[in-house]
Formats: C-alpha cells, structure tokens, sequence
C-alpha cells in the first residue's frame, strides 16, 4: 500500500502527459495500481474492524501448517495484501515465471491455506501472480500493514513461531523461493604449478528487512545451517550458505527453483 502523498506524486508524473508504463518504471509503482488511483487516490481501509467471523477475537491457525509454514516464507519475500469488495482481502504472491514449478507450488499452497481452497493465477509481463480472496488473510499474516516491509517490524505471533518451529523447512524453502536462490560458484587455485577451476554450490538469500533477515538465519540456526552474512557496500544485504555440509542440508530440503 502506498500513502497519500506517493500516489498524488505518481499521478503528477501521468498529469505531466507521461505514459503510465513510464511513470511506473521511474516510480516502481504498477500500472494498474497508478491507473486505479486515476478514479480513487484514498487508500481503502487496510485492516477489517471487529472481529473475524472465522477465528472470533483471536487469529486461528490454518489447518494445513506445512503449507502455511512455505506460504508464510513466500508471503515474507514476495507477498502483499490488499483491500477487495466489501470486507474481502486478496493475497497475492509474485512468482517469476522463469520457474513454473514455483509457481504452481505456491499456487498449491494458497488454495491449501485459503478457507475457500481457491487460487488465482494472474498473468504479467515476466511473472505470474498467485492470487487468493478471502476475508481471513489478515488473521493468517498479522505482519500485514501499511508500507514496505523493511520499514516496519516484522515479528511472528506465537501461533506462527510455533508452526515453523514445527516446519523449519517448508518455511526456509519458502523464504528461498521468493528471496533466494542457489548458484554455483567458482575460483581457482594453483596446484602443482597448474591454475585449475573449483566449482561449488552456495545458497543466497537476500532481503533489505534485518527482522526477516533474522527469521531466516534463527531458523537455518535451529536446523544446524551454518550461515555468513555477504556485506555488499557496507550494507549487509545478503545471506550465504557454502559450507559442504550445509549445503547437502539445503539441497536435501529446499533446492534451486524450478
């Protein structure tokens, strides 16, 4: 979601005769987000008032944990909530769709999670988004809220630590769908006077928000993954596993997308 003052900048820009496609790759806003706001710039109301009339006061676990668990990881890197139709929320996953196999997991998991056990696919230019509709996604991501996730802080409720307590691994897995990936590096070395080529594979994940950063290295802790952070510009961004054993571990349960 975007304040105010963000979308009455973007439709300055399309005021200005820019085209839509122009001001979203200067802004980073989608095209469609700038051209709804073309007939309403008020936010609609992020969050339900009352309570649920699934879980009462207080948020209920879905009942398919393992698949919330990778949706959680996916939602964390990859996922946004929006205001739909009367008291209705969509969720929607952005899957690249140089990985089909992604994104028919993630579409997997949305209808496995979703009370109404229904998935979307959304069609973009380079990426599929997984979409969902229901008025229970709040409740099953309570991090949702307004503006960019690295600037605010994102914590799990006790109900959702205890789930990836329970499923380390489809959360981790998750976390490196959206924000990850698995690439094979290289260097040299000098062996009897001869240069020659090592190749390995190493494990990446990289995201701006310290608090998810910490979700994924608590949880690579818990399952005996030893991790480095990679600083890049000062700015320690990047995630790295590349010790042998590790490595076995993750390709073992998570693996490179597909």
């Amino acid at each position: 979601m975007y304040d105010v003052s963000t979308r009455t900048r973007a439709l300055a820009l399309v005021a200005q005769g820019r085209s839509l496609n122009s001001v979203s790759k200067e802004t980073g806003i989608s095209r469609a987000a700038i051209r709804s706001w073309q007939t309403r710039i008020e936010p609609l109301p992020r969050m339900r008032q009352g309570f649920c009339s699934l879980c009462g006061p207080t948020a209920k676990p879905p009942e398919d944990r393992a698949a919330y668990a990778y949706l959680l990881g996916l939602y964390l890197g990859d996922g946004c909530i929006s205001p739909g139709a009367r008291s209705g929320y969509f969720l929607r996953i952005a899957c690249a769709d140089a990985w089909p196999g992604l994104v028919d997991a993630c579409a997997a998991a949305v209808q496995a999670v979703n009370p109404s056990g229904k998935a979307h696919r959304v069609q973009a230019v380079g990426y599929t988004s997984v979409v969902g509709y229901s008025g229970h996604w709040p409740c099953f991501f309570p991090q949702h809220g307004p503006g960019k996730k690295h600037d605010r802080r994102i914590a799990l409720d006790p109900w959702q630590q205890t789930i990836v307590d329970a499923h380390p691994w489809a959360f981790v897995r998750g976390l490196i769908h959206s924000d990850g990936c698995r690439i094979t590096n290289w260097t040299q070395r000098s062996v009897g006077g001869v240069l020659k080529r090592y190749e390995y594979p190493r494990y990446f994940f990289t995201n701006v928000s310290a608090d998810i950063r910490r979700l994924y290295t608590d949880t690579l802790d818990s399952l005996g993954v030893e991790w480095t952070r990679c600083t890049r510009n000062g700015i320690p961004f990047n995630i790295s596993v590349a010790r042998r054993a590790s490595v076995v571990l993750m390709d073992a349960h998570v693996g490179p997308k597909y």
